[in-house]
């Protein structure tokens, strides 16, 4: 075989090695690694039940799915430190991924899932909870978000409970407009007397030209002995 030949060969296998590694990334690595957040984050549920349950043996869980009551607040968490779980049934009944404190890829959005933007508000706390994840790579969290429907619920769990918010819109903006994590998102010098959430991530796919903005509004708190509310199964995409 000639010189030629042989390169030409190297260069396909190359290629093919370079193209699996791709469809990996891309794709199957993200069903992988989606699948194993889920579990990581419903453990942490778990965990959280059990150590209610241990700290409160007098107390039967009783669900109460009219009732409301005062959003129990938390300080804000640590860098790269998981505090929550996130819930949004439009993307499937199994869907589940941990929050932590801080948006930097090596420590939160790469390894953990989905971050919480410094200075933000924390979950139920009025002004702006805003946080950001990968749509592609790293079992792409917010792949979907483009997705929602108006009213579609998304949860935050914590040790506390459930912070239930309802999609409202969705915006495409470029990088540089920090604006929606003011307290009313787009609306400088504006008090917040509302409690918002806003999702960021990349847009379009496979770029970081714009930023695609999910914004969403407070519906409800339900504190852990009244147990998960409706809302964790409302429109879930089986």
């Amino acid at each position: 075989m000639s010189v030629v030949g042989v390169i030409g060969e190297i260069l396909i296998t190359v290629g093919v090695v370079t193209l699996l590694y791709v469809v990996w990334q891309l794709w199957v690595g993200d069903i992988i690694y989606g699948v194993e957040r889920n579990a990581v984050a419903q453990e942490l549920s778990e965990q959280w039940e059990q150590e209610y349950v241990a700290a409160n043996p007098e107390i039967t869980p009783t669900p109460e799915p009219t009732a409301t009551a005062e959003p129990i607040i938390l300080p804000e968490a640590a860098d790269a430190q998981v505090f929550g779980n996130l819930y949004i049934p439009r993307f499937g009944a199994d869907y589940t991924r941990q929050i932590a404190g801080g948006v930097t890829r090596a420590n939160t959005l790469d390894p953990i899932g989905v971050g919480h933007y410094p200075g933000t508000k924390m979950p139920g706390e009025v002004g702006n909870f805003a946080v950001a994840a990968h749509r592609t790579t790293y079992s792409a969290p917010f792949n979907r978000l483009a997705e929602l429907h108006v009213n579609d619920a998304i949860i935050i769990e914590t040790p506390e409970g459930w912070y239930t918010y309802r999609f409202r819109t969705l915006e495409y903006v470029t990088p540089s407009e920090v604006e929606v994590l003011l307290p009313v998102p787009q609306a400088p010098d504006t008090p917040a007397g509302e409690r918002y959430i806003t999702m960021t991530s990349c847009s379009p796919m496979f770029s970081m030209t714009e930023r695609i903005v999910a914004y969403g509004v407070f519906e409800s708190f339900t504190p852990r002995g009244s147990g998960p509310p409706a809302s964790l199964t409302d429109g879930v995409d089986a």
